[in-house]
């Protein structure tokens, strides 16, 4: 019987962006811009390219204006075309996702990412869905989803992105207690959240992409806080194993922390350096920066 088809996604964005203020105390950081577009659009992008069809947004308090972004601006479209400024009209409008795809909810308390990902459990139903942390910004092609998406079609089940760490860092990230491995894909025995490096499973840390089964919300549900007094998405993925398959994508591509600020500032340096139309004055001018 094929596996069903991963048609939803769920971008947890409620966070208050802290290390980030004071830029982010009116303006969410999902909508910094890297480059030239809001680190939210980048998450939404990969997304489209993947098949998603269904987007959800768990949102906070002041995050208004990422609903406004993936909204039409009817008065500046109609400004831009007046103007005949086709090149900006078209990179407003085609990323831009399709009526009723797009549903918003709230994430009322901080209670942790579990809980984010629980908020949005009536859209997602009884489906598979995906789950991008747009704080992961990952330069890849095929994108990151679509690579997890390909292996889930021989997989099913459930899915994490996960790369080596320095085991120094494994505190810092949802870690996996790994099985056999083949080629891109491991097997996931166990999932341990932010472990000390002396007793971590592995080093093979969980980056924000996943591919869940709707029975992940049963444990949600019943969910007490665990690291940090959070509702925790890995202790409740923890409980699927050995009940669904479950499996590691050591994915392909260069990943960026944009909820960091070193890392926010390489992803501009990166991307930049990708654009024909930026790249040699961008290299110029940074060459000259480095030799002061």
């Amino acid at each position: 019987m094929p596996n069903k088809q991963v048609r939803k996604v769920v971008f947890p964005v409620a966070g208050m962006g802290t290390r980030f203020l004071p830029a982010s105390k009116a303006v969410p950081k999902e909508m910094l811009p890297v480059v030239d577009k809001p680190v939210i659009q980048y998450a939404v992008e990969e997304a489209k390219r993947a098949g998603i069809e269904q987007f959800i947004f768990v949102t906070g308090r002041g995050k208004h204006v990422i609903e406004d972004h993936f909204d039409h601006a009817y008065e500046l479209e109609s400004l831009l075309s007046e103007r005949e400024k086709t090149d900006e009209l078209r990179s407003l409008l085609e990323d831009l996702p399709k009526t009723g795809s797009v549903s918003f909810t709230r994430q009322q308390q901080p209670l942790g990412l579990g809980h984010a990902v629980w908020c949005a459990r009536h859209f997602i139903g009884n489906e598979p869905f995906a789950v991008i942390l747009p704080d992961d910004l990952v330069k890849a092609e095929p994108g990151v989803l679509s690579q997890m998406i390909a292996a889930y079609a021989k997989t099913g089940g459930n899915l994490v992105a996960v790369q080596d760490v320095p085991r120094e860092r494994t505190k810092s990230y949802g870690i996996i207690a790994p099985g056999a491995t083949r080629g891109d894909l491991t097997e996931v025995m166990g999932l341990v959240e932010k472990p000390k490096p002396a007793v971590a499973p592995s080093t093979l840390a969980i980056v924000g992409r996943y591919i869940l089964q709707p029975e992940l919300f049963d444990e949600l549900e019943r969910q007490k806080p665990g690291s940090g007094r959070e509702i925790q998405l890995t202790d409740s993925m923890a409980k699927l194993i050995g009940r669904q398959p479950f499996h590691a994508v050591r994915f392909k591509g260069d990943r960026y922390d944009c909820g960091d600020k070193v890392g926010f500032l390489l992803a501009n340096v990166a991307l930049a350096l990708d654009r024909p139309d930026l790249a040699p004055a961008f290299r110029q001018g940074l060459a000259a920066l480095l030799k002061n």
